[in-house]
Parts: C-alpha cells; structure tokens; sequence
C-alpha cells in the first residue's frame, strides 16, 4: 500500500506517518515546510519506505498511490490569518488537486476537516448532523469557510466520480510536536508557564474546549480510512474543559506561583465547543484514552526538551 500524506511534516501528519511507517506502508510525504518542520520526519529520511516531497498542494501534481491522507493546511488561528488568500487556496485548490490525484488513482483518500465548520456553535455537543453558526466574512472564515468548501467539494466527487472518500471532523488536538509558536491555547500555557511569564487568556476564560490527545487521534484517523463509512465523523475528546481551568492545570504542573493575565477575546472566537462521537463510538469502536493530566504531562516534557 502506498500512502500520500499531505502535510506530513506537521504536527497531526508526522504522527500518522510514525504509525504507518511502523506498520510497513510505503508512504511519501508532500509538504511545502510552511508551518511544517522537517525535523518532525527527520528519523524516517533514510528508511526505505518513505519519500518526502517539498510542493505546495495548490499546484497540480501527478503521483501514483494507493491512499491519500490530505491533511495539508495551516490549523491554527495565528497561521492561518497571516495570510487568508492563501488559507483558502489550501482548502480550495489542495483539496481539488488530490481529488484529482485519488481519480487518477482509483485512490481512497481521507480528508482532515475541522469542528470549526460549525463556527461558533448554538448548540453542544455537536452533533454531525449541526449545520454550524460560520461568519462568512469575520478574519477566521479563511479557514472556517475553505474548510467547508473543502467538505462539498469531497462529497461533490463521491456524487460525480463515486470517488472512495473519508471525512473527518478534528477537535482540539494536543501533544508532541505542536509548534511553540503556532498560538493554540495548550502550547500557548505551556511554553508561557515554562518561560515564567504570565499565562494570558483571551477572553473571561469561561469559553470551553475539549482536548484530544494525538495518540487517540490518530488512532481515530486509522480506523477511520479502514471502515466503510464515508462521514463526515467527529473526531475529539467529548470532556469539555473552561480555559481558565486548563490554566489553572498547567500552572500547578510546572509553576504554582505564576500569573494569570486577561486580554479581549479575538473576533468570532467560538464559546463552547464540543464534540459528539457516538457515531465514532457505534461506527469505529472508538474513544479516547489519554486523559487530559496525563495528555498535558507528555506534552509538558516534550516542550521542556525543546525550550
């Protein structure tokens, strides 16, 4: 089996590379190193099995595989609102041109969606089924709405094509890797709590978040592309956490007399998010594992390693 992953040289993708890898499968990595990082798939380089590829996913490219895993695009609000043209080019353009590349093939491929496609939610948990509370203009619609087009585009080639696809929806997902300066609330409270400086919440902290470990996830992605089931599928942790709570847990692990700082919540920042996995659970026979002191345990000690 020959596996393309996009984005594999970042947080999520070189995860998912480490456990195909480890089950055998040939994989080759496309990435164009914009908020990936090679030293996330520095060890594979020299093995056999894997190819890595420095390209942009919004130029056409042909290449012949088996399975796709699109997981190119920045994820986090500071990546993605650097430059908005260009985040939904990704969502746009990336997602057509490995359409293309999966008909080509006769390839399965697995698109990396997002739980921002329901915005800023009026209901929780949130189902599949939430058709989603989205600014179309607002400064996160770059991401939110290329996503969804994203989605359409997918279902528009199973309708045309009856091309083979997966679609998942990911929650807040933490863990090794995550870029220190990528502006996610649980790298955010670990590298200010590490660098003694005061933790800052945006907003009164009462916004809510549920947090998957990366391990889980990408145990979720694997059984995900091997079931018969299209989606889209949430994926996440259904234990939903207020910010000032994560806070409050990463200062007592690493510095108990820190500060706690408050600054105005950024535009459209959603106020509850949550998801509901029955599906996952009745579908796939999955749920997440790791729970969230143990999740923030490992990510604390790999971030150590690197400041």
């Amino acid at each position: 089996m020959i596996n393309l992953v996009t984005g594999g040289a970042g947080f999520l993708g070189s995860h998912l590379i480490d456990q195909l890898i480890k089950s055998e499968e040939r994989v080759i990595c496309i990435d164009n190193l914009s908020t990936g990082n090679i030293n996330n798939i520095y060890h594979h380089l020299d093995n056999d099995n894997f190819e890595f590829i420095q390209h942009d996913v919004t130029v056409p490219i042909k290449i012949f595989c088996n399975r796709i895993w699109h997981l190119a695009c920045p994820a986090s609000p500071v990546q993605y609102q650097k430059n908005p043209i260009k985040t939904t080019k990704t969502s746009f353009l990336g997602t057509y041109n490995m359409l293309e590349v999966a008909c080509q093939n006769n390839a399965r491929l697995f698109f990396a969606s997002t739980s921002e496609v329901y915005g800023d939610p009026e209901v929780s948990p949130q189902k599949e089924s939430y058709k989603g509370s989205v600014n179309p203009i607002g400064k996160r619609s770059c991401y939110d709405e290329g996503k969804r087009v994203a989605e359409s585009l997918c279902f528009d080639y199973l309708r045309e094509h009856d091309l083979d696809i997966r679609v998942v929806r990911i929650f807040n997902t933490y863990g090794p890797r995550m870029s220190k300066n990528d502006g996610r609330v649980v790298s955010n409270f670990i590298c200010q709590s590490l660098l003694h400086k005061p933790i800052t919440i945006f907003g009164n902290g009462e916004q809510t978040r549920s947090f998957c470990y990366v391990d889980d996830l990408i145990e979720g992605f694997l059984k995900f592309m091997e079931s018969n089931f299209t989606g889209p599928i949430n994926l996440g942790n259904p234990d939903d956490f207020t910010i000032s709570e994560l806070a409050e847990k990463v200062r007592n692990k690493i510095n108990k007399d820190g500060n706690i700082i408050f600054k105005e919540l950024p535009e459209d920042d959603p106020k509850q998010r949550k998801p509901d996995i029955s599906i996952a659970k009745r579908i796939l026979n999955w749920e997440p594992k790791v729970n969230l002191d143990l999740g923030l345990d490992l990510t604390i000690n790999y971030f150590k390693s690197i400041i």
